[in-house]
């Protein structure tokens, strides 16, 4: 007789998707560690080579976020600044420094990060490195959110069933479906969301999933394979109300090369960069990558207000080290 998992991993080997209630089953018995180790590397391997239907995510969300810690917190307009990551593009931490500097500028940020599983180094380990201690307390990342405009939440830390995956994805090494996942499942289940994604496939993906709950949203996928706004060429925005391609004239400002944005080779080049870079010393090229993404983020809180005049709202931000100031009271 079958069993439970099996059925699941036989059904996609045949050619079929999972219903939502089944992706909804399937991630509640990983969640509560009844899967082995070879079980999930075979699922997740399977999810390699075929892309994850809309019903599939809804339902691996939906489950992942009824297993998660729940934090509330009171304040309106709450957005999250998180990529899929897994891009291979190995830039600097452009959604940690894009987070900080809309906080900076009157955004309420509450940044959802993990980590670094497919690439060496994820937010999770570049605050780590410049000095930021991750909490669970809640009295405590409330307080700090209360005084900064920002805080950020260690997946591990709220969503404790995912530390019976961990161990697999850190072998297999590629970019799995928790990756696509991972900036769904903050939570705080934030007002507005702000996604960078690796294809283009799953732009729209995004878009129906975060149509249905509600969000205010961007997602974006720079068309040259980065997930983010890289300023290296055109970039796939979808938001609530619009769909469009940016590129750099959108924001009065000009494009970068690929070369301009690359981060360092180990977590402390990472953290050295960051450190220089949010302390208003990176290159013109970094500071309009950075604020670029920061005005997008802050365009769905504001509505009425331009990208360039965003642009140069945290443009100023970060040229004025009130950004630095901000970042200096969060790893105070």
């Amino acid at each position: 007789m079958m069993n439970e998992k099996n059925k699941y991993i036989h059904r996609l080997i045949d050619g079929h998707s999972l219903a939502q209630q089944d992706a909804y089953d399937c991630m509640i018995q990983i969640g509560n560690g009844d899967w082995s180790d070879i079980d999930l590397a075979a699922l997740l391997t399977l999810y390699r080579y075929r892309n994850v239907e809309i019903d599939e995510l809804i339902g691996f969300r939906t489950a992942l976020l009824d297993l998660a810690e729940t934090m509330n917190v009171e304040s309106d307009h709450i957005i999250d600044l998180c990529g899929t990551g897994g891009d291979g593009k190995n830039t600097i931490n452009i959604s940690t420094l894009t987070s900080i500097i809309v906080a900076s500028c009157g955004g309420k940020v509450i940044k959802h990060g993990n980590y670094g599983i497919s690439s060496f180094c994820g937010s999770s380990n570049v605050l780590e490195a410049v000095g930021y201690r991750f909490e669970n307390d809640h009295e405590k990342i409330k307080r700090q959110f209360d005084e900064t405009n920002i805080t950020f939440l260690h997946a591990p830390l709220f969503h404790p069933a995912m530390k019976h995956v961990a161990r697999v994805r850190r072998a297999l090494g590629f970019k799995t479906i928790f990756n696509l996942l991972g900036p769904l499942v903050n939570p705080v289940r934030p007002s507005h969301q702000m996604v960078g994604v690796s294809s283009l496939s799953m732009v729209r993906t995004y878009k129906h999933v975060l149509g249905q709950s509600g969000q205010e949203y961007a997602v974006v996928f720079s068309v040259d394979g980065y997930d983010e706004i890289s300023l290296t060429g055109k970039t796939k925005c979808i938001t609530k109300n619009t769909d469009t391609v940016l590129s750099a004239a959108d924001f009065g400002i000009e494009s970068v090369r690929s070369t301009d944005i690359v981060g360092g080779a180990t977590v402390k080049e990472a953290a050295d960069l960051f450190v220089q870079i949010i302390g208003g010393n990176g290159t013109s090229a970094q500071n309009r990558v950075v604020c670029a993404n920061a005005a997008l983020a802050l365009q769905q809180i504001y509505k009425e207000e331009s990208l360039q005049d965003l642009y140069q709202k945290a443009l100023t931000s970060l040229l004025s080290k009130a950004a630095f100031t901000t970042f200096k009271k969060l790893i105070k």
